[in-house]
């Protein structure tokens, strides 16, 4: 992390419940050591018991890891990152629109069966990765499931919270996935219109479709962090969390450029 992707980062941290008007020892590793040995893990594809002697020991960043996980801090975190790289780009904080989609990929030999399968449609063998994400392409939110889950089954759970979560979405766009009955129930129960975007019959060959391509570039960016190339976590909520944090790399090294570069 550059001192600039600090100082921009530095003031959105979350301060953990259990510092708060602590006394004693402070802690051992401060806070950016921490989260520059999260980001090399997520970036180069490493397992925890590989991290480089110039980070803190693996124990500790696992644990720090698992703690921000289990207390709500990454996606607090990231949420926070999300309102102000919106605003840096002329947006208004909470966004109004949003786009749905899933990606299916293999898993590790370390992720355990009954949190794994078949995705006939795509015939890959895992997890699958069900996101929304606003118009700018920034995670909104992220449910990761078996491969074998069909999407508009995890997209109930995954509007419900969004609707929860971001309370100013109006629209959402979809692919013919999601046709069905889903459409009708999140305009009745979330006040939520779920609009499909199709492809022509006509169509031959790759052909970048509306709105869709959005979601498309997110997944892309995703799996250029080599710990998402594949599954790896025994937990799907490790899943979840390791997207959250390659996402906050992306956004961190957006606030950090100077506001001509950023408005390009």
């Amino acid at each position: 992390m550059t001192d600039a992707e600090w100082a921009a980062v530095r003031p959105l941290l979350p301060v953990p419940a259990w510092l708060q008007g602590r006394g004693g020892q402070p802690e051992g590793y401060c806070h950016r050591q921490l989260l520059d040995a999260i980001r090399y893990l997520v970036a180069g594809g490493i397992s925890w018991r590989a991290m480089p002697a110039d980070f803190p020991a693996w124990g500790r960043v696992y644990a720090f890891f698992r703690r921000w996980r289990e207390h709500g801090l990454i996606a607090e975190f990231h949420d926070r990152l999300l309102g102000k790289v919106r605003e840096r780009g002329g947006r208004e904080a909470e966004p109004t629109a949003g786009v749905i989609d899933a990606q299916s990929v293999r898993a590790a030999a370390s992720v355990p069966a009954a949190s794994r399968g078949y995705d006939g449609g795509k015939k890959v063998p895992g997890r699958k990765r069900h996101i929304v994400t606003d118009t700018l392409g920034l995670l909104l939110g992220v449910v990761v499931t078996a491969a074998s889950i069909g999407d508009r089954d995890a997209a109930v759970g995954l509007l419900a919270r969004l609707r929860r979560l971001h309370r100013d979405i109006t629209l959402v766009w979809a692919d013919g996935g999601y046709t069905g009955s889903l459409v009708d129930w999140a305009r009745e129960k979330l006040a939520l219109t779920l609009q499909i975007v199709k492809r022509s019959d006509d169509t031959r060959g790759f052909v970048v479709l509306p709105r869709r391509w959005v979601a498309e570039r997110t997944f892309a960016w995703l799996m250029n962090s080599r710990r998402l190339a594949r599954d790896y976590e025994r937990r799907p909520e490790n899943s979840e969390a390791m997207i959250q944090w390659s996402m906050v790399t992306r956004m961190s090294r957006r606030l950090a450029r100077p506001r001509a570069a950023a408005r390009h």
